[in-house]
């Protein structure tokens, strides 16, 4: 597989799309290695894609797209801002910590890390560099506090997962809420901290009044987690069902409550997702394409019995999956990332007794802070082209957000009813 991955890294270097990149690569590998089989293989391949994008859970994708782009569009992200903003930006690091609280509801609104660098990103920047703080720090806190929204529900993340490895989605959902918070929390520890030591000027206290306005202006934004999260759990909707639901209160709440989009923008909102779900999909059937490959190479019977050992432990288990996942996550898209090695890990998943629930909190948050980590996490090219920053200003400051996002791995491994917590109490165990 050497010039696969000399072909893979080539293509990256030049710029081409990650689709382009990986189908190329299977494409050349095939002529190269296989040209006796080639035609039949890429026909193969054509019916491995298509498969990788008929899973019906897959529907609910593009319709938290739709709805993410609709608020994106309107004027959600603005009022949320402002509402956490008048309780906590009197505190020292009251912005930054604004900016991870937007970040975890907006996360519960979008479901996708590059929706929340947008939208959150391009309302806090200015504030937080009119406040005195470094762009460095600032570009660092957005893309990795957007890590946040890949664990609170709708999570695209989870939706791949659950549909690669038949988990339950709905139940993953559930499992990512706490790990979301305590990401939350020891962000905005350090921030608080930071804050205190560069002696950055906090803002003026706001009134009560103040308050009350911005809550009556913000409150409605929070229907969307209690529509999908509340909805699921209390069995009004599955998953699918609680998307279409969030498409039909973003188009009410926009449209009709902040009165803040057209029908000509709203027209656009649905371009726009069309377009999004067609890269999404492309990607996942890739992802697919590629498993096929490797599984009809016999890479993983060759390469993981000497790393996992005869009897793997759950723990050994675990630590594999989750740092392979996490370098992964570093050069690839995390949705095919997700797609090609969950698939590859499941049989020792199986036979260790990893409960399937933590380990896609595990790997969906591996997928998050690789999206966010040099050389190639694709939140750092997002923020490059919204920011319009040098890749090095944008990744000067990552290093302490990606040390607490590896102490936040660390506990969910050692405490794993941090995650398990909400699954099972909503399973009555």
């Amino acid at each position: 597989m050497g010039i696969f991955g000399i072909s893979l890294a080539s293509m990256l270097l030049i710029g081409f799309p990650f689709m382009v990149t990986l189908l190329g690569s299977i494409m050349l590998y095939l002529f190269i290695f296989m040209p006796d089989m080639a035609p039949k293989m890429l026909l193969i391949m054509v019916q491995q894609v298509i498969t990788g994008v008929t899973p019906p859970a897959l529907v609910c994708v593009p319709m938290f797209i739709l709805s993410a782009s609709i608020i994106t569009s309107g004027e959600s992200a603005g009022r949320l801002i402002h509402m956490l903003k008048v309780f906590v930006g009197h505190l020292p690091g009251g912005l930054p910590i604004t900016t991870n609280a937007s970040c975890t509801l907006f996360g519960a609104v979008s479901g996708s890390t590059q929706a929340t660098v947008a939208a959150i990103g391009g309302t806090m920047r200015p504030m937080l560099l009119d406040a005195g703080y470094k762009s460095s720090f600032t570009l660092g806190l957005i893309i990795n506090s957007s890590d946040i929204a890949f664990l609170i529900p709708p999570s695209i993340g989870f939706i791949v997962y659950g549909v690669a490895t038949s988990t339950s989605i709905g139940t993953l959902f559930l499992a990512g809420i706490i790990p979301g918070l305590m990401i939350l929390l020891m962000f905005s520890t350090y921030c608080y901290a930071y804050s205190k030591a560069k002696k950055i000027p906090t803002l003026p206290k706001a009134s009560w009044s103040e308050r009350r306005k911005a809550i009556k202006d913000g409150l409605p934004v929070l229907g969307f987690p209690v529509i999908i999260v509340g909805g699921i759990y209390t069995g009004i909707f599955n998953p699918t069902e609680a998307a279409a639901a969030a498409v039909l209160y973003a188009i009410i709440l926009e449209s009709f409550i902040y009165k803040a989009i057209t029908f000509n923008r709203l027209v656009d909102s649905f371009l726009q997702t069309g377009v999004i779900t067609g890269v999404v999909f492309i990607l996942v059937g890739a992802g697919q394409a590629f498993s096929f490959l490797i599984g009809f190479l016999q890479l993983p019977a060759k390469l993981l019995p000497p790393l996992f050992g005869p009897e793997p432990s759950q723990l050994w288990v675990i630590t594999i999956i989750v740092v392979v996942y996490f370098i992964a996550c570093m050069f690839v898209d995390p949705i095919v990332a997700i797609f090609v090695l969950s698939p590859v890990f499941q049989p020792y998943v199986v036979s260790a007794g990893v409960d399937p629930i933590l380990l896609g909190v595990l790997v969906t948050l591996q997928a998050a802070v690789g999206s966010a980590t040099p050389p190639f996490g694709c939140d750092i090219f997002t923020a490059q082209l919204i920011f319009r920053r040098p890749y090095l200003e944008v990744i000067g400051h990552a290093l302490p957000f990606l040390l607490i996002l590896i102490l936040a791995t660390v506990l969910l491994v050692t405490f794993p009813q941090i995650a398990l917590f909400l699954p099972n109490m909503a399973l009555g165990g």
